[in-house]
C-alpha cells in the first residue's frame, strides 16, 4: 500500500489568522476540507494530491500527512510506540531525514529531546529492519517526520513540505522589517481587488506586496520558485506525476496586459532590492517602480482600484511620534488623490491608525510575526460621494 495513492487525513498549517484565506484556497483546488482550526485546516488526500497541494498554496506553511495517533505520558513511550512502526516502508535505506515537533507535555522541558526519542526509534527500526542506518540532521532537505504531542495525546506525520511554503522562494533581498509572503498574498485575498484595476502600493519596501499582487493576478503559484520538497525524498515518489503537477503550473499561467501594479518608496536602495526581487519572481515587467514621496505616487483616474500600504508601526515614543504626522499625511493622501478606489492600510499601531483621520469600513485581523495587526479598509468616495474626513475610530 502506498501512501502517494491511499487517502489519509492530511492537517496544512498556516500562521494565526491565516486560515480562511488557507481554506479558500483549498477549495479553490478542488478538496474538500473538514475542519478548521486557528492555525490550519484539515482534509483527506494522498501524497500524491499532497504534491499538487505543495505547489499551489501561497497562504498555507507545512503539509503534513498522518501516519499513526497514540498515547504517550513520557519520552520512553514515544520511542516504544514509533520504534513499532515500519519506517523501513515509507524511508529509504540510506536516505537522510529530520524530525520537528510541537510538544506541550508536562514530562518534556525541551522538544529537542522528543526529537532525539523520534529520532532514536525511527534508527533503531530502520538499523533493525534493513541493516543500515539512515543520516540525520536539522537541515529539511529530505525526508521529514513531524511530532505533534499534547499532554498524553500525540501523532506522527509525515511532513511532505519541508522548508516552510510560507516564503515563496523568490524573495533574494527581504530588506527592513519585510512581511512573510504568505502573509502579503493572505492580506490581499482579504481586499476587494478583481485582479484587473489598478493596484497601487506606496511605500512598497523590498516589493513583496507589489509582487504577491503580480503573481496572484496571473495565477502564477509558489512552486514555480522552488525544486526541493520533502515530499521527494519518500520510497514511493513519482517523479512523473511531480512533473505533471510542475507543468500545469505554467499552463495556468494567465495575462493581464492591462493591467497596471505601482509600486513606490521613498528609498531609492529599496526600489534597487524590489526591482531585484521581483526579476527574480518573474514579474518586474508588470510594476512600475518609482522612487518618490508616498503622496507623489501616480493614481490613475478614472479607475476603481485599490491603494495599499503597509507604514511603520513606531517601537519607540520618538517613532511614533514622527511618525503621527505620517499617517494623518496617508489620510490625506488617500482622501484627496485615490477618490473611487478601496484603500487599505496595514499596521500593527492602532493608535496611530487613528490619525489616518478615515472612518474604516472593515478591520481584519491578522498577525505579522507575534504583532497583533489589522487590515484597514477605506471606501474612498468619488463624484458626488466624495471622500471626506470622518472622525477617528475609537
Amino acid at each position: 500500500m502506498s501512501l502517494y495513492t491511499t487517502k489519509g487525513t492530511v492537517t496544512i498549517t498556516c500562521n494565526k489568522r491565516l486560515t480562511p484565506y488557507l481554506e479558500q484556497e483549498v477549495k479553490e483546488l478542488g478538496f474538500t476540507v473538514e475542519e478548521t482550526f486557528v492555525t490550519g485546516v484539515r482534509l483527506h488526500a494522498s501524497l500524491n494530491e499532497c504534491i499538487r497541494l505543495n505547489l499551489n498554496l501561497r497562504c498555507g506553511s507545512q503539509v503534513l500527512y498522518s501516519l499513526k495517533q497514540f498515547e504517550a505520558t513520557d519520552g520512553d513511550e514515544i520511542y516504544q510506540q514509533l520504534k513499532s512502526y515500519p519506517w523501513e516502508t515509507i524511508l529509504p535505506d540510506n536516505g537522510y531525514f529530520s524530525i520537528t515537533s510541537n510538544v506541550q507535555n508536562e514530562t518534556i522541558n525541551n522538544s529537542m529531546f522528543a526529537n532525539l526519542r523520534v529520532k532514536d526509534a525511527v534508527v533503531d527500526r530502520m538499523r533493525e529492519k534493513t541493516g543500515k542506518r539512515p543520516s540525520t540532521g536539522a537541515e529539511l532537505t529530505g525526508a521529514v517526520i513531524h511530532l505533534f504531542w499534547k499532554n498524553e495525546q500525540a501523532e506522527i506525520f509525515v511532513d511532505t513540505t519541508g522548508d516552510s511554503l510560507a516564503r515563496h522562494g523568490y524573495r533574494k533581498i527581504p530588506g527592513r522589517a519585510p512581511m512573510l509572503e504568505a502573509l502579503a498574498a493572505s492580506t490581499i485575498l482579504a481586499t476587494r481587488w478583481d485582479r484587473k484595476a489598478p493596484f497601487i502600493n506606496p511605500m512598497c519596501g523590498s516589493g513583496t506586496v507589489a509582487i504577491e499582487a503580480a503573481l496572484i493576478a496571473t495565477n502564477s503559484r509558489p512552486g514555480l520558485f522552488r525544486d526541493n520538497y520533502a515530499f521527494m525524498h519518500l520510497q514511493g515518489f513519482n517523479e512523473k506525476v511531480y512533473l505533471e503537477e510542475r507543468g500545469l503550473l505554467e499552463k495556468q499561467i494567465v495575462e493581464v496586459p492591462e493591467l497596471r501594479i505601482i509600486a513606490t518608496d521613498l528609498s531609492e536602495a529599496a526600489i534597487v532590492n524590489a526591482r531585484k526581487n521581483a526579476k527574480a519572481a518573474g514579474v518586474a515587467d508588470m510594476i512600475e517602480f518609482r522612487v518618490c514621496d508616498f503622496a507623489a505616487t501616480e493614481v490613475p483616474e478614472g479607475e476603481a482600484g485599490i491603494v495599499y500600504m503597509n507604514p511603520e508601526y513606531g517601537l519607540r515614543l520618538g517613532e511614533i511620534e514622527a511618525l503621527e504626522e505620517t499617517y494623518g499625511r496617508i489620510g490625506d493622501f488617500m482622501k484627496q488623490q485615490c477618490r473611487g478606489y478601496y484603500g487599505y492600510v496595514f499596521t500593527g499601531n492602532l493608535e496611530l491608525a487613528k490619525k489616518i483621520g478615515l472612518k474604516a469600513k472593515r478591520r481584519i485581523e491578522f498577525y505579522n510575526s507575534t504583532i497583533d495587526c489589522r487590515l484597514l479598509e477605506y471606501e474612498l468616495y468619488a463624484g458626488t460621494r466624495d471622500a471626506r474626513k470622518l472622525p477617528a475610530e475609537d
